[in-house]
């Protein structure tokens, strides 16, 4: 285990910040790339999600950043807006020590209008979409004359995404004498040639390959196409997970498959390229405060996905490339915990689940028939509250809390999360409470206003 202070150059306010955020030592990929990264050299890295490459090349970024100089000097680009949204908001936490710092989000599916008033005051950090971040630049409402440190994370679903274009026409706006960090799950050739066009000299590294997954148990279980629905349902009730994602290859049978859970009674939601983005925010909340179970989706619509006690993967349908498997499989052990993946192989994906074997380099765990198991549906702790607002009405998680126990008397340990979003606040109440808390909730008042709520489901 590697102290932080080791690294000789983290201001002690920022090394402060650290412990608080519970950051006792670095990570392999933190210890590896962040002196390389903190002097300035082009890095890239192959790390899997969960590996704590947020952290290091945000520890890297801040370090350079001059927050009395009110230009845009870092820039993060991501596959999605859920991977921007998280990416974000760890910054926004290791940032802490450095007042005043202004990290902004640029992603589609948000009014661009919004965005272009925000800028008028140019943020310290942009995280963005290549899409929405190119409309900004050509329509100049962003500049990057400034630009100290271009960060490409998840650069291979970026690549995947058919992003390529989009991040060839960013980087053209983007300083030469800059420092290029490139993060990518898989190295794949045309992630090389594109570090070869962007980096100098860059210091290579590479950190849990797709051999190196031993805190996951894999099983694999052989059915037919009809089969997995009954099959799946037992799983879930032999297991009973306190949350669960199931991936599907296509956006049809992910809204199916939630479909089909969700007339049997378990707790369950689908994410896909189909939602529109207000019901894919909400999804993501439901799921990751405890409003439900089981997560159905699709491995695109997952990207940026962040549950930190993810206890069980199934995969519906093997994906066709090993490597999208690993990453997949790869949320269930995240930070060094162990999990449990379940892959579901009817005959005709043999032939994938025989290549998969070959590039890990894996015996494949074959699991017997389940007999006779009772069907439990998986019932969700937690129920969400929508409520208007959110920041641009100045909304905090205290005002929200205090409205819940003072107000209303809900007891403190029947209130869960509480994310304070752009113009809404989600906030998670036990079942057996939400139906009094949304009704009293309606007739009160927060911060003297009254507001409109809603009970999703």
């Amino acid at each position: 285990m590697t102290a932080f202070s080791t690294l000789n150059v983290l201001p002690a306010a920022q090394l402060d910040n650290l412990n608080e955020l519970g950051y006792l030592a670095m990570t392999p990929v933190q210890a590896a790339a962040l002196p390389a990264i903190l002097e300035g050299k082009d890095v890239r890295v192959q790390a899997k999600t969960g590996s704590g490459k947020t952290a290091a090349f945000g520890l890297g970024l801040l370090q350079q950043i001059d927050a009395g100089l009110f230009q845009t000097q870092s820039l993060v680009l991501c596959p999605t807006r859920e991977l921007a949204d998280q990416v974000a908001g760890e910054l926004r936490r290791l940032a802490r020590f450095l007042p005043n710092t202004k990290i902004l989000t640029l992603c589609g599916g948000q009014p661009f209008g919004a965005q272009r008033d925000s800028l008028q005051h140019p943020p310290h950090i942009i995280v963005a979409t290549p899409g929405r971040l190119l409309d900004h630049l050509q329509k100049g409402t962003v500049s990057l004359d400034a630009l100290q440190t271009l960060v490409m994370d998840e650069a291979d679903r970026m690549l995947d995404m058919g992003f390529t274009d989009a991040i060839n026409e960013v980087i053209r706006f983007a300083p030469p004498s800059r420092q290029t960090l490139l993060f990518s799950a898989t190295w794949p050739e045309a992630i090389a040639a594109i570090s070869g066009r962007v980096q100098n000299n860059p210091v290579t590294i590479e950190i849990d390959t797709v051999d190196a997954l031993p805190s996951i148990e894999q099983q694999f279980y052989e059915t037919s196409r009809n089969g997995k629905i009954p099959l799946l349902q037992k799983l879930l009730s032999k297991h009973q997970p306190a949350s669960c994602v199931v991936f599907c290859n296509t956006k049809i049978d992910c809204q199916a498959v939630c479909d089909a859970l969700e007339e049997a009674g378990q707790s369950a939601l689908a994410l896909h390229g189909d939602l529109e983005q207000r019901d894919r925010d909400q999804t993501l909340v439901r799921f990751a405060n405890g409003s439900a179970r089981v997560l159905v989706a699709t491995d695109v619509a997952a990207r940026g996905l962040d549950i930190k006690s993810l206890e069980l993967v199934v995969n519906y349908e093997l994906a066709w490339d090993p490597e999208v498997h690993v990453h997949r499989i790869g949320r269930t052990a995240r930070a060094g915990n162990s999990g449990l993946a379940i892959s579901l192989c009817a005959p005709e994906e043999a032939q994938r689940a025989n290549i998969l074997s070959e590039m890990l380099q894996l015996k494949l765990n074959w699991m017997p028939a389940l007999g006779s198991i009772a069907i439990a549906p998986l019932a969700a702790e937690m129920a969400t509250l929508c409520i208007d607002g959110g920041k641009k009405a100045k909304m905090r998680p205290g005002d929200v809390l205090g409205a819940l126990t003072g107000d209303i008397g809900l007891d403190g340990a029947d209130i869960g999360k509480i994310a304070v979003h752009p113009a809404h606040v989600y906030v998670a109440v036990r079942q057996k409470v939400a139906n009094k808390a949304w009704k009293q909730l309606q007739g009160g008042k927060i911060k003297g206003k009254t507001c409109k709520v809603r009970l999703l489901k």
